[in-house]
């Protein structure tokens, strides 16, 4: 079963923010990957092991460092574009 929760937060002077008690016991991680999409802050947990999670998460021919490098720059230019956007 997949649950979803939303709710609310407020950004210290320093920066920090409270994760809710019942997310912190669901993911169960003290660390967390924050990601800007450029419309969007996303976090996620990050496991107590990252190695063991990430086995076998690349398995087959990855894309070309060209190809990489081509997707990055579509990627940022898109966030760019988000940011210069009236909301």
């Amino acid at each position: 079963m997949v649950r979803y929760m939303k709710s609310t937060t407020t950004i210290s002077k320093g920066g920090q923010i409270s994760i809710p008690a019942a997310v912190r016991r669901r993911w169960q991680t003290r660390q967390l990957l924050v990601e800007d999409q450029g419309d969007a802050l996303v976090l996620g947990p990050i496991p107590a092991d990252p190695i063991a999670a990430a086995v076998g998460s690349l398995v087959g021919p990855g894309p070309s460092s060209a190809e990489v490098r081509s997707l990055v720059r579509a990627e940022e230019a898109t966030a760019n574009e988000r940011r210069r956007s009236p909301a």
